[in-house]
């Protein structure tokens, strides 16, 4: 499988801090942001990864990731000239992808908490169809908005309605077979003349082959797209790591546990890290390893 993480568009919503930096490189708390869905990425155990972004941000992830062997994966990159919605990434990203199947991943997407990992890989294990992940809102008509059935099975999926029919929303984690591709080349741009997620979800529902996975209460799922969200998503990552001693989304840290780099490697990485308390997280995991 490989991995899209989807980094472009105008970051209207943090204007005018976007004026001279692209969202994805703002700071959640003590990372910067792409950090956190690259590691999810990771944690569904997928190595091949293509960041898309605008054409003049693309320079500035590639001197911040390189090549992404620091992390034990490969990246690549692609320019998304214009911001002409989600589904555009399947698109632009066709050759990346191949013959696999992907996972999109939105950049200003922050995801936590115990247990999330084996439903990662669950998704990731599916061979056929689509797979969305779905969490509780009290705002739902900022999203796509997914109602079940009695039996827990999606039945539709709309898109930032006025009078949305439930809380239950899309977050910006998607799982598709190879089709995607397909799906999104033929698929008609809305209103906002976008090629839009919610589009390519209703196709596959069309064919019975779209699942949902509900995060409940205790996994942690931020959009930190706005001002408001990025602060509350900074310090929900400083409260959690404070307290528990851990980093959430430490790319490094889950090379080293899921052995794609050696613990030389590692070594290498925390020594010449700054002193500062990313770094000495880093090195503490060396003198309890």
């Amino acid at each position: 499988m490989k991995g899209i993480v989807l980094a472009g568009g105008t970051g209207s919503r943090l204007y005018p801090i976007t004026k001279g930096i692209s969202k994805q490189l703002l700071p959640v708390y003590d990372k910067p942001m792409i950090y956190y869905p690259i590691s999810v990425l990771m944690l569904a155990g997928i190595r091949d990864i293509l960041i898309i972004s605008t054409p003049e941000d693309l320079p500035s992830f590639k001197k911040l990731l390189g090549t992404g062997s620091d992390f034990g994966v490969s990246f690549q990159y692609a320019e998304q000239p214009s911001p002409d919605g989600l589904a555009q990434a399947f698109i632009i990203g066709e050759k990346f992808i191949g013959n696999d199947s992907v996972c999109l991943i939105l950049g200003d997407n922050v995801f936590w908490g115990h247990g999330f990992t084996p439903l990662l890989e669950q998704a990731a294990s599916k061979s056929n169809g689509a797979t969305i992940f779905g969490y509780i809102v009290n705002d739902p008509s900022r999203f796509g908005v997914v109602t079940f059935d009695e039996n827990k099975k999606a039945i539709s999926i709309e898109e930032k309605p006025r009078n949305p029919k439930s809380n239950l929303v899309a977050t910006g984690l998607y799982f598709y077979d190879n089709s995607v591709v397909e799906i999104s080349k033929k698929i008609k741009p809305s209103y906002r003349n976008e090629l839009e997620i919610t589009d390519v979800n209703r196709e596959f529902l069309k064919s019975n082959k779209l699942d949902a996975i509900i995060l409940k209460q205790g996994m942690v799922w931020l959009d930190a797209g706005t001002a408001n969200s990025l602060l509350q998503a900074s310090h929900y990552v400083q409260t959690i790591q404070e307290r528990q001693s851990i980093q959430i989304g430490c790319p490094e840290e889950l090379a080293f546990k899921k052995k794609l780099i050696s613990e030389n490697e590692f070594e290498k990485l925390a020594i010449e890290s700054p002193k500062n308390s990313y770094g000495e997280y880093l090195r503490d995991i060396i003198k309890k390893s």
